[in-house]
């Protein structure tokens, strides 16, 4: 665990913790959940990342997290399992009580195996089990910890990233593809039975977007330049694009969304 406070010297900065509120940000060292920690920061909000890497991508993500406190907010960093419930107990107790305003669920990993093949090609339950226990569940867990301990403010919000792949078939996406399902079914629930609690609860999808976990997907290639020419801004999704709504999603503004699926993919999924 890092926590980090800025160098109020630098320009270009906000006041540190002008907000004084956390962000949570599961799977936030690359792509969606990166991008998302480097708007918020420069909205204000403390940024509480839980990521799983390997050592040698953490001189890279050291670097990140000095752009994300350059803001001058507080930073907190954890490479850890958010699968266990021993590493989400022990992190969620390091944050103050009343104090996260988001909980971003960005994690992405699962199995990518196709329905025909050999025996191990071929995807299995223990893969369904794992993709939809990382890529969903999870989510419910994490918030139910969050609550137990008392930690969401007044008025918090609740975000996971889905995607059109949810209601689409693409080769090899069968449990992705399941898990989201199952994330927008608990989106839809948690949205309901959360509401008493001051907490929304909703769903970003996002448009095709060049990340790290888009392009392990068989013939993503393929799958970009189709998503080029279905835009009608004919071209892809960036990660700023997608963060520019989830801190959007932050402002008082937004306390009505709830139950949401909110597309973020300039029209892509129009055609």
């Amino acid at each position: 665990m890092n926590e980090i406070k800025a160098d109020r010297s630098q320009k270009n900065t906000v006041p540190l913790n002008i907000k004084g509120e956390w962000a949570i940000i599961l799977g936030g060292s690359s792509g969606l959940g990166l991008a998302s920690a480097k708007k918020l920061a420069s909205e204000g909000f403390n940024i509480c990342i839980v990521h799983r890497d390997r050592k040698s991508s953490l001189p890279h993500i050291a670097e990140e997290v000095k752009t994300i406190k350059s803001f001058g907010v507080l930073v907190k960093t954890f490479n850890r399992d958010a699968l266990s419930k021993e590493a989400r107990n022990e992190i969620v107790q390091q944050l103050p009580k009343n104090s996260v305003k988001l909980l971003l669920h960005s994690i992405a990993k699962g199995s990518l195996k196709k329905m025909t093949g050999t025996e191990s090609e071929t995807l299995s339950k223990i893969d369904l089990d794992i993709t939809i226990h990382a890529m969903a569940t999870s989510w419910h867990e994490w918030t139910q910890v969050l609550i137990q301990q008392e930690k969401f403010t007044a008025n918090a919000r609740n975000i996971a990233f889905t995607s059109e792949g949810s209601n689409r078939v693409w080769p090899g996406y069968g449990a992705v593809s399941a898990a989201k399902s199952v994330l927008e079914s608990l989106m839809r629930n948690m949205a309901v039975e959360l509401a008493a609690l001051g907490i929304t609860t909703n769903c970003i999808q996002a448009g095709t977007t060049q990340t790290a976990s888009f392009r392990a997907i068989p013939d993503s290639e393929e799958l970009a330049k189709m998503a080029i020419n279905r835009n009608p801004f004919n071209r892809l999704t960036t990660p700023d694009d997608v963060a520019n709504v989830v801190a959007l999603l932050c402002n008082n503004e937004a306390n009505w969304i709830n139950g949401s699926i909110i597309k973020v993919d300039g029209g892509e999924s129009l055609r």
